[in-house]
């Protein structure tokens, strides 16, 4: 009897705990489930700033590619702040939006890395590479976002896959419906990006807005 008095005890006890629940084991499928739903996505991330953020910043701070380029050449810094991240990496090259208008004077559409040749001053040589795809090289579209900052990812795995995402979404959304063919002597306008580019070489522009003209 005595037994039973003290299981009651007890059971009422445990019943007058205030906010005191049974909380349940999640099983492993449940766990998988969970962090499945908070796992990094890094096409949705850009998604979610593609047109809304990221498009209208690059038009506002891409400076003409002559302009750009004679500030680079002068002051790489003074550059990067105005058309730039000011907010980079330290030790990470600056990185320049920009816009251009031209014609393509040659292209190179049989590797996957394709680009075309684009002359913006008349002289019939080129000013500017524009990747075309599928395989773009670098990061230039994120890094030259000003309201990107590498101190709100959680590593730097995350950092490189938010960067890639801007290039798939550029693939996909711009480059990948563009002809391959009879490009030569096109009229061509372009919003982009591109990294400081070695002494003497073209810029390597990404571009985030793309027109041909007939």
């Amino acid at each position: 009897m005595a037994r039973i008095v003290g299981v009651i005890a007890a059971i009422m006890l445990v019943a007058a705990l205030p906010g005191c629940k049974i909380v349940k084991t999640p099983t492993a499928e449940e766990k998988a489930a969970a962090e499945a739903k908070n796992a990094f996505d890094p096409a949705a991330r850009v998604d979610a700033i593609w047109q809304s953020q990221a498009i209208p910043d690059l038009e506002k701070r891409a400076g003409d590619l002559r302009t750009v380029l004679q500030l680079v050449a002068a002051s790489p810094d003074e550059a990067g702040a105005k058309y730039g991240n000011p907010r980079k990496q330290s030790g990470s090259p600056w990185t320049y939006a920009v816009k251009l208008s031209g014609k393509i004077v040659a292209t190179d559409t049989t590797s996957r890395a394709a680009t075309l040749d684009v002359d913006v001053d008349g002289d019939g040589k080129a000013d500017a590479k524009i990747q075309i795809g599928p395989a773009i090289r670098g990061t230039a579209l994120r890094d030259a976002l000003d309201f990107v900052d590498f101190n709100s990812f959680k590593n730097q795995i995350e950092w490189a896959q938010f960067g890639k995402a801007f290039n798939e979404k550029v693939n996909t959304s711009l480059l990948a419906g563009l002809p391959r063919e009879g490009l030569v002597g096109r009229s061509i306008t372009v919003t982009g990006a591109f990294p400081q580019p070695a002494s003497g070489q073209p810029p390597l522009i990404t571009p985030s807005a793309l027109t041909l003209e007939q």
